[in-house]
């Protein structure tokens, strides 16, 4: 499975309650269903119909011979079958036209799973950027409070200005400020993992998830994806089927111009006594054929037909626009995934020389070189960096499942 190369236990367990309980994923499956049945009750329409029944009454009849009134009882059982001979293969194509939406919404199910579980890794993975986000910025908040005592104090000693002072506080506050928007960003997204997994909001404090110390990232991005891969995407194999039933709709309201052809046939068992219902002496049957042509309509054939053709012209043009649609978000997706992966590197270089010139500082420090301000304020960098390693790392996981989503989970 391709969501095995990130090698997460956690993630593997949302995926698969994603797919269990999401109800989006319900929802296409029983559409799938839906259309399937629509399939075969189509098909009842071509094969010969036939309708049974069960009738009894008493009638009064008018004396003959005699002044009484005379009365008659009796029991019917008919049986009635009709046939639409299907010379010109209406019925067929109906059928075939019917199949195809089947298979479109066999399409469109797959389109579902790949954005539900692409959706939860993305999810997933934000959250996991968030814990760590929050983890270094409590720290720098940590260390923003400790610059702002510090500055508080020599301003007591008039060291340091009012004015930078003030800058200090603002740079605390403003630390905690963003401290508390990544919390609640955190939130949403715990809350959005908990309905793609069908669980309720309630049970977010229950969820684990991985360590971003603990991720063993992968650089799984290709250096190309073949022009194939579109026609593996599941709204291109949708359009291209959508296409091929409105040519076959097209010609289903050609052929409403055709005759239709029809045979009949009766069978009647009547008696007066049940147990002489089914004898050849009570029996009617009758067998009859027909050819009905409509000759007025007020022109509804004729619109049906444009109706059709329109609907044709417009399933190509879809068609097309998936196919322009999908080159772009493979494209877009493969060269972003590129470029995050080149700013990781970049950032990651940043992150060792910042980590070597923080040691020199703290050698500074030791000597007396430099005040324990100085100290804070160079740890701030570094921290501010490692936050940045930490998302542009986050970044790279998740474009990778974006281009697993634009390509129909093959590259």
């Amino acid at each position: 499975m391709w969501w095995e190369n990130f090698d997460d236990p956690y993630l593997m367990e949302y995926i698969n309650k994603a797919m269990d309980h999401n109800y989006d994923l319900k929802i296409a499956t029983l559409t799938v269903d839906e259309y399937y049945q629509s399939v075969k009750y189509q098909m009842a329409n071509e094969m010969p119909q036939v309708q049974g029944g069960y009738g009894a009454g008493v009638a009064g009849l008018p004396p003959i011979l005699s002044t009484d009134r005379d009365t008659a009882h009796g029991m019917g059982i008919p049986f009635i079958a009709s046939y639409e001979a299907d010379i010109f293969l209406k019925n067929h194509d109906k059928t075939t036209s019917a199949k195809k939406t089947f298979q479109a919404s066999i399409s469109d199910e797959r389109a579902t799973y790949i954005s539900i579980i692409s959706s939860v890794g993305v999810v997933y993975y934000n959250i996991v950027r968030l814990d760590k986000t929050i983890s270094l910025q409590e720290e720098i908040v940590n260390l923003r409070k400790n610059i702002y005592e510090l500055m508080a104090l020599s301003n007591e000693h008039g060291v340091t200005s009012t004015s930078d002072m003030i800058k200090a506080n603002k740079s605390y506050i403003a630390g905690q400020t963003d401290l508390i928007d990544l919390k609640r960003q955190r939130i949403e997204l715990l809350n959005q993992l908990a309905v793609l997994i069908g669980e309720s909001p309630e049970n977010i404090k229950e969820f684990q998830r991985i360590s971003y110390d603990e991720i063993k990232y992968k650089n799984i991005i290709p250096e190309s994806v073949s022009s194939e891969i579109i026609a593996q995407r599941p709204d291109y194999i949708r359009a291209e089927v959508m296409l091929k039933k409105a040519g076959i709709d097209v010609r289903i309201a050609k052929k409403e111009f055709l005759p239709t052809i029809s045979i009949s046939g009766l069978a009647l068992f009547n008696s007066k006594y049940l147990g002489s219902v089914f004898t050849t002496n009570n029996s009617l049957w009758g067998v009859s054929g027909s050819a009905m042509l409509p000759l007025f309509t007020g022109g509804a054939r004729i619109a049906n037909l444009k109706i059709n053709k329109v609907r044709f012209e417009k399933a190509l043009r879809e068609y097309q626009k998936v196919n322009l649609t999908a080159i772009q978000e493979v494209n877009d997706a493969l060269y972003t995934a590129r470029l995050d992966n080149q700013k990781l590197l970049q950032n990651k270089h940043h992150l060792e020389l910042e980590t070597t010139d923080f040691g020199l500082t703290q050698k500074k420090y030791e000597q007396g070189t430099i005040s324990k301000l100085d100290l804070f304020q160079m740890e701030e960098n570094l921290l501010s960096i490692r936050k940045l390693v930490a998302s542009n790392t986050l970044d790279c996981m998740i474009d990778s499942i974006s281009l697993y989503r634009v390509t129909g989970t093959k590259y």
